[in-house]
């Protein structure tokens, strides 16, 4: 029989089992001790009346219109004043151009260049004598005006047929860079066209159709520099006193809109120049102060008009001075 050997503990057992038993009890005791942790409470889940008129029960029941498209949305720059503003060359799909331009400034250009536009091609022999020239560009403007309400976010008179109309004027406007039998007669049918729409009937013509449309074909930069240049003139005298301001402030706003989208889509692709960094920021710069204009005439500030038309001309003159 083996004789194994045990080690004695150095303590009494008693001892050592009471010994154990009070730190438990002093552990146990210090738990039991700790203060409790103070939380914030929740929010009540009772509102009063008022509050709870400010919300919907179900926010998608009161939007309209598609989820956006985060990813596709135009290109935005900050401006100084730490707003944010289209930035140039972003007026592709999705791009907001009522941030720019508004349905009726749209609508009302439509009205003003049909008279313009008729009076080119009253008879062959005036629409030959230089008519064409003028008719040219109120084609392309025509063109440009109805491509801008094809393309807008909200929705606008003429909206349904704008496109047909877009590409029947601009090939229109195209075909006027001579005077000929077949341009007079072809500008003869464009204008009946566009009386239709104004009193309500669809265009009759039937454009080609583009596999693929781009603003470079809606109209050239040479009409669109005239109708700036005539816009330039328009708000000068709308500035030139705090009267004029006062009572073409309307006007003003016409015209600062225009110019705003204007300064838009000639930075599109394939238009000349689109591409140039230098050229795009003048643009950009005639079209933000444009946006200013804008502002100016609906905060009613002469001074802040006069400040922004001062830049329009200067971004103007400057780009002019670089690309011509």
């Amino acid at each position: 029989m083996s004789t194994g050997r045990f080690l004695k503990p150095a303590l009494p057992w008693p001892l050592l089992a009471a010994i154990l038993l009070t730190l438990c009890w002093q552990s146990a005791a210090a738990v039991v001790a700790a203060p409790p942790v103070r939380r914030s409470q929740p929010p009540s889940t009772t509102w009063d009346n008022m509050t709870a008129a400010a919300f919907s029960d179900d926010a998608f029941t009161v939007l309209s219109g598609s989820r956006p498209d985060f990813g596709a949305g135009p290109r935005l720059v900050v401006s100084p004043g730490g707003g944010s503003e289209p930035a140039a060359g972003g007026g592709g799909d999705g791009f907001k151009w009522s941030t720019l331009i508004s349905g009726d400034t749209l609508t009302d250009e439509i009205k003003d260049l049909k008279d313009r536009v008729t009076a080119t091609a009253t008879t062959p022999s005036t629409f030959k004598g230089g008519g064409y020239n003028d008719a040219r560009e109120a084609f392309s403007m025509l063109a440009l005006a109805f491509g801008l309400i094809a393309a807008h976010d909200q929705d606008i008179r003429w909206k349904r047929d704008a496109a047909t109309a877009r590409d029947l004027f601009a090939r229109a406007g195209f075909n006027c860079k001579v005077g000929t039998d077949q341009t007079f007669n072809e500008s003869r049918l464009r204008i009946e066209d566009l009386e239709g729409m104004i009193q309500g009937s669809p265009p009759k013509g039937k454009p080609e159709q583009e596999e693929d449309f781009r603003w470079s074909q809606v109209a050239g930069r040479p009409p669109m520099m005239s109708r700036l240049e005539l816009a330039g003139e328009t708000m000068n005298a709308a500035i030139a006193s705090q009267a004029d301001f006062k009572g073409k402030a309307d006007r003003l706003f016409h015209e600062a809109e225009l110019v705003a989208a204007i300064g838009e889509v000639i930075c599109q692709p394939d238009f000349e120049y689109f591409d140039d960094e230098t050229y795009v920021e003048y643009a950009g710069t005639m079209r933000d102060a444009a946006v200013a204009v804008r502002k100016a005439c609906l905060d009613q500030d002469y001074d802040a008009a006069r400040a922004a038309v001062g830049e329009i001309s200067k971004s103007c003159d400057t780009c002019h001075g670089d690309y011509r």
